[in-house]
């Protein structure tokens, strides 16, 4: 990994009809040390972290001018101090208009990588603590969090730029609960929606199912946790889902043998590229339901073994009780005798 450019960006509006107070830090190139531990733990969590969404730079470039710097700044026609000057005074026009309080500061990378070069835009969550000086008192201070992020943007120069470009060159992460904060992150980088990430998940669990049910029980099985390793590999490096990739993976003695039956079944071609929630996958690996006070969650590997189904009577047999639920119905049954 290597940082080419990095800055951080703060803008502040607490509200009560005052003014967004900015402020920026230095520009670092190759700063190396803690900026870069603390990018590698923001790239980590945005390529863990699921139901990211996939597009592009919006066409109304009049009210989503962030495209525009940025092709400024990698053909040389400004620096990038210049570059983020102008992020940092969108974001403060963003949130000037928007009608909550919102203090989040952002960092903006510029990595150079071996397979071609990435822009990040981070937006920090701040955890309160305290500290402690000299005299043994008390200062509310503020630190970064590396467990919580809810908002980044990340952009990809080739496949933007390329001579054969991706309609999908830009991710967005935009976690529940952000609200008009989210919204305004959004708008800065004019994110606009390519991929339909529901869509592509349904299609993807249809095309597994449906090769896997070709195959006993055992077989079919492996189909579905080989799959589901597969995505959760590359969830992790923050890459979609390649057909072709994955038909490889999920039987090398016949490498194009799901590709092609999906290219039969689905109408999608080998070289398909699909971006699937990983949360609703686990429905491959997983069985789980609840109601009527009743929740039940347990590995599919685990039918026909210690979980039975009999459907004439609708009614579910575990065998091998996990310990600490046995203990807990011992428990209560001892307390009712």
């Amino acid at each position: 990994m290597a940082i080419q450019q990095l800055r951080l960006l703060q803008a502040t509006d607490h509200g009560g009809g005052q003014s967004v107070k900015t402020r920026a830090g230095e520009v670092l190139a190759d700063p190396g040390g803690d900026y870069e531990a603390l990018h590698r733990q923001l790239k980590q969590r945005f390529n863990a972290r699921p139901g990211k969404e996939y597009g592009r730079f919006s066409e109304d470039i009049g009210s989503h001018p962030f495209q525009g710097w940025l092709a400024d700044y990698l053909d040389g026609r400004q620096d990038f101090q210049a570059f983020s000057d102008r992020v940092l005074s969108q974001w403060q026009d963003e949130i000037g208009r928007a009608e909550a309080e919102i203090d989040s500061p952002l960092v903006l990378v510029h990595e150079s990588l071996a397979d071609g070069e990435v822009i990040y835009l981070f937006a920090l969550e701040m955890d309160p603590i305290f500290q402690l000086d000299s005299a043994l008192e008390l200062h509310p201070a503020h630190s970064i969090s590396l467990t919580r992020l809810n908002l980044a943007a990340r952009i990809e120069i080739h496949d933007w730029r390329g001579d054969h470009g991706s309609a999908n060159y830009l991710t967005l992460l935009q976690g529940r609960g952000t609200g008009e904060r989210g919204r305004c992150f959004a708008r800065l980088v004019g994110f606009q929606r390519e991929v339909d990430v529901g869509q592509e998940t349904r299609t993807f669990l249809e095309a597994v199912e449906s090769y896997a049910s070709q195959s006993e029980p055992e077989e079919a099985q492996k189909v579905r946790n080989r799959a589901y390793e597969f995505c959760n590999e590359q969830e992790a490096l923050g890459e979609p889902v390649p057909l072709s990739a994955l038909s490889g993976y999920i039987d090398d003695t016949e490498p194009e043998r799901f590709a092609n039956h999906v290219a039969q079944e689905q109408a999608l071609p080998p070289d398909s590229v699909l971006h699937p929630d990983r949360r609703k996958l686990r429905k491959l690996v997983r069985i789980s339901g609840k109601g009527n006070g009743l929740s039940l969650s347990f590995s599919s590997d685990l039918v026909n073994q210690a979980v039975h189904y009999d459907r004439d009577r609708d009614a579910l047999v575990i065998t091998q009780v996990p310990r600490s639920l046995k203990e807990q119905l011992q428990s209560y049954l001892d307390q009712g005798e």
